[in-house]
């Protein structure tokens, strides 16, 4: 017997050329090829006589060849052979393009099963190039459910099949990693019938049970992986923070805090006093106002006589929290100090001196936070600023500048819960569901092409009142796709043509770090009237005197993302408004549509995306955080993931210290996914 570690090279059939191209998939051992799950199956148990096929719908059905192959050469790299095959209820013209040598194998009066596809209308039908086999052969691609995989150049779904075959029959699969009681609670297959199931199904039940199997491992190696996790982070040990009192703090603040603001800082408070480093996600609205949590929890922080870090995706989203906080804290004591890479090489020196030497207490800054010239004296609390801009080794390695300090996530990117828990891994979440009283909602209406003269008229009316505008475009330049609005050509035809009397400004992500925080900056400071950009402004800089938001061919964007555009204005006190610009008749996508102008609830708004788009969309091309699953799909398999988070508490509860054969291979197999999600979980 082989091993699942020996590689795929062992296979027949299998050599450097297509090592290569399963190479291509991630697959390397006989492990990866068994895991190497289908995409889809097609059904092909059931006979049709060819009277009953329907055009475009795939089918088996058996005939008789009624004549010899013929093959004619139509010009260089094209040759076509028909034949014709019958069975008693009519007959049929087959179509093979450059098969010759495949064509020619079926022989004049002989019986074969065929599958394939009809094509036509009623001047005539034909099918081409269909697989067929004689009826005494053993099945390989008829009278069978058949695995679709994914594929990679030059690798053909008949191989893949022909390799995995080959696995299963010399090697045996992954080991048993649920424990009894859990197979039997929820009535799961067991893993060796699962994997044999998933690859060689008898029938498209079986097939969907060895699915539901392999998907409730995968949430359940996760949900187990979490939970060890957080046993793991009770065990590390940190000062309990003692002095508690945010009396002075409250007495700064220009307002007061909503029920949700005073409710997160409660949290947080009793994480901190635990004696443990605290892990929570505060995710909130746009305009929730995640910054003054952070602003509490880092005056606790210098109270308690340690240091905190806020880390922003941008240099002047780091210059608007220094900006900020200073006001808030510094009449409180609070040393507050800025660190961004484009500070002279004098400044930055002066800065990171005073965090070795304790004199910054709260330090707002870009990644230059990380570099290893930053040494802190004594780093308390981290807080990352829209966590998704950050991946996992950023935030690791400033948590890593100090020991075992407080982590704080802020997120303004409403996610249900459930795949908060998959995004943020083993974080707690606090949720922030209320506005600050005083802030109007943003007032959206989606229109087509025909209002472009109005929407015209409206951004001159807002310039003229004081205000400015963005217009968001779903491409950078012509050609990247037809038809789409490009921001470089957009932003040219409003200045030379629309406004030039305006003042038009391009922002995009192709531009390099510093030339983007100049145009934003410049924005900022009000010395443009309108901003054309792409998403790169989704998490930007704060312009409380941006009124208007324009998004051209909005269906080209996720309702979560609308969202967080429509979040850059409504932050100052007049009204905003947020446009969005479709030709679109699709009926779904003009419900999705309207449902973003019925509502300002990024939750309710989150659930709805998720449910039309699924997570993949939901996140937009953006890297998601989301764990590397081989099988499991968020969309689709919630219920599954409720379930097997369910079993790997019970799990974890009543085994987690065992060291049964199933816990072994369940750590060995955590080991493993967290391995393959590096770099992508947060």
């Amino acid at each position: 017997m082989a091993r699942l570690s020996d590689p795929v090279t062992i296979l027949k059939g299998v050599g450097p050329t297509k090592a290569k191209q399963f190479a291509a998939l991630n697959i390397y051992t006989l492990e990866d090829l068994i895991c190497h799950f289908p995409r889809a199956y097609e059904d092909r148990t059931k006979m049709v006589p060819i009277g009953q096929l329907e055009v475009d719908k795939p089918a088996c059905f058996r005939a008789v060849v009624m004549n010899n192959p013929r093959t004619h050469h139509v010009r260089k790299g094209l040759d076509i052979t028909k034949v014709q095959v019958a069975d008693h209820s009519a007959r049929l013209n087959l179509v093979f393009f450059n098969q010759k040598f495949t064509a020619e194998q079926l022989q004049y009066g002989r019986e074969y099963v065929f599958y394939g596809t009809l094509s036509g209308d009623y001047m005539g039908y034909n099918m081409t190039s269909p697989s067929f086999e004689a009826p005494d052969s053993t099945p390989i691609t008829t009278r069978r459910v058949l695995p679709i995989y994914p594929l990679t150049a030059g690798l053909s779904n008949a191989s893949v099949v022909k390799a995995v075959q080959q696995a299963l029959a010399i090697c045996d699969p992954p080991a048993e990693i649920l424990p009894p009681q859990v197979l039997e609670k929820y009535r799961i297959l067991p893993a060796e019938q699962a994997y044999y199931a998933i690859h060689q199904p008898q029938s498209m039940a079986q097939a969907d049970q060895a699915r539901k199997r392999l998907i409730f491992e995968e949430f359940f190696v996760f949900s187990a992986g979490l939970a060890l996790m957080r046993a793991a982070r009770a065990v590390k040990k940190t000062p309990a923070y003692r002095n508690m009192d945010l009396q002075d703090f409250y007495s700064v603040l220009p307002f007061t805090l909503t029920g949700a603001q005073d409710r997160a800082i409660r949290e947080i408070a009793a994480d901190l006093q635990k004696g443990t480093p605290m892990n929570r996600l505060v995710q909130g609205d746009v305009g929730s106002g995640k910054t003054m949590v952070a602003a509490a929890v880092a005056y606790l922080t210098v109270q308690n006589g340690r240091q905190a870090a806020l880390m922003a995706p941008t240099e002047i989203l780091a210059e608007q929290h220094f900006a900020s906080l200073s006001r808030l804290l510094t009449p409180l004591g609070v040393q507050v100090s800025l660190l961004t890479g484009s500070m002279t090489v004098k400044q930055k020196k002066q800065t990171r001196q005073c965090i070795e030497d304790g004199t910054a207490q709260l330090i707002v800054g870009t990644h230059a936070l990380v570099s290893e010239s930053t040494v802190f004296a004594d780093l308390g609390l981290v807080i990352a600023d829209e966590q998704h801009r950050f991946g996992v080794g950023q935030r690791s390695a400033l948590s890593s500048k100090g020991q075992d300090p407080h982590v704080l996530v802020m997120s303004a990117t409403p996610i249900p819960r459930t795949l908060a828990l998959l995004m943020y891994g083993d974080l707690e979440v606090s949720v922030l569901d209320e506005l600050p009283p005083g802030r109007e909602p943003v007032d959206t209406f989606l229109v087509g092409e025909s209002y472009r003269a109005r929407i015209n008229a409206f951004i001159r009316k807002q310039v003229a009142e004081g205000h400015q505008c963005y217009v968001v475009c779903p491409a950078v330049e012509e050609g990247e796709e037809l038809n789409l609005k490009a921001a470089e050509t957009w932003a040219d035809t409003l200045q030379k043509t629309v406004f030039p009397e305006l003042r038009i400004a391009l922002l995009h992500g192709q531009m390099k770090g510093a030339q983007k925080e100049q145009v934003m900056g410049s924005f900022a400071a009000a010395q443009a009237d309108v901003l054309v950009a792409t998403t790169v402004i989704e998490v930007g800089v704060d312009v409380p005197n941006a009124t208007l938001m324009v998004v051209e061919d909005a269906d080209r964007f996720g309702l979560s993302q609308l969202h967080q555009l429509r979040g850059r204005v409504g932050r100052g006190g007049a009204k905003s408004y947020c446009i969005l610009v479709s030709q679109n008749k699709n009926p779904e996508t003009l419900a999705r549509l309207k449902a973003l102008c019925k509502t300002t609830d990024g939750f309710k708004i989150a659930e709805e995306d998720l449910a039309l788009r699924g997570p993949g969309d939901f996140f937009g091309s953006r890297q998601s955080g989301l764990p590397v699953f081989r099988v499991a799909s968020l969309s689709c398999d919630l219920q599954t993931l409720k379930l097997a988070q369910q079993a790997s508490v019970e799990w974890i509860e009543a085994m987690g210290t065992s060291d049964t054969p199933e816990s072994q291979a369940l750590r060995s197999r955590i080991a493993q996914l967290f391995a393959r999600s590096q770099g992508t979980m947060n």
